[in-house]
């Protein structure tokens, strides 16, 4: 079948359906095919997987996945491109499409009902204004699944895998690092989408992973304590715990806190490791 990424293809396509691109959804469609097989590649599939795609567009990304594994479902809110997706991929008979809105699918409910202990697996050029509500979505409802190979925002991506004490770094970063690996796999430049994004982007896989997770009873306190801490930045721990109203903490049990695990009172949000604020998180649930 002929490659939907093609410029001329996808060009085509836009044309002949009269599809209008709608910035309320974030729509670019990739036109590189040396960008497609470095997400295939990844993304690390195995024929017996199943995938789940988030924005198909006209199914450029879906073309290549259908062609690597058992099968994809493909999650698309513009309803407009329902009718393309069925005929651009109509040679496929492993593709379901579903035009919902990614943010009030049940995907839990979803993959336990229709695809119990399979291998589950995301991949996807992402909408880029919800990219993190995506993310956290998956994360936070605990979606059964082995990982998540996305294409998003440079800037976000690198925000992912910041190390502590660099600009990048916040609470996007322990969010991500708490629940997964990330590594970003390559850069893309914006000559590689129809219509050409203002800003870079980056293909990053996020392997996920309950290490983390198993080191504390209290995940909503730990992202309580992340989140305050990055309220300003600039400002010590002490001082900016200690003002975050839904936390409750003095500065004295803060001060005590960090001495338990050898951090300086003077110490930074931006300079403590997941670890630490999970060794944090700890010491401050057995106060009193």
């Amino acid at each position: 079948m002929d490659k939907i990424s093609k410029p001329q293809r996808t060009r085509e396509i836009i044309e002949n359906y009269q599809f209008t691109l709608k910035k309320k959804f974030g729509q670019n469609f990739l036109i590189n095919q040396n960008i497609l097989d470095d997400i295939i590649k990844g993304a690390n599939l195995a024929p017996e997987d199943i995938v789940i795609e988030i924005g198909p567009g006209i199914g450029s990304l879906t073309q290549y996945i259908a062609e690597q594994v058992d099968e994809v479902l493909a999650i698309e809110i513009d309803k407009t491109l329902i009718p393309i997706l069925e005929d651009t991929l109509s040679e496929y008979d492993n593709i379901r499409i579903l035009n919902e809105d990614i943010l009030k699918v049940d995907l839990k409910g979803l993959l336990e009902s229709d695809y119990k202990n399979r291998s589950v697996k995301i991949v996807a050029n992402l909408p880029y204004y919800i990219t993190t509500p995506i993310i956290m979505k998956i994360f936070e409802e605990h979606v059964p699944i082995d990982s998540i190979t996305i294409m998003i925002q440079e800037e976000v991506a690198d925000r992912m895998q910041a190390k502590p004490s660099t600009k990048e770094y916040g609470a996007l970063s322990l969010a991500v690092q708490y629940y997964s690996y990330p590594k970003v796999i390559v850069k893309v430049p914006p000559s590689c989408f129809v219509p050409q994004p203002k800003v870079g982007s980056s293909v990053i896989r996020l392997e996920l992973t309950d290490h983390y997770k198993n080191q504390t009873e209290d995940d909503r306190f730990l992202f309580q304590l992340i989140r305050g801490a990055f309220q300003q930045r600039r400002k010590t721990l002490v001082n900016t715990l200690a003002h975050q109203p839904n936390i409750h903490l003095t500065k004295e049990e803060i001060r005590e806190a960090l001495a338990k695990i050898d951090l300086s009172e003077k110490i930074r949000g931006e300079a403590l490791s997941l670890q630490e604020f999970i060794e944090l998180t700890k010491v401050l649930k057995k106060r009193g």
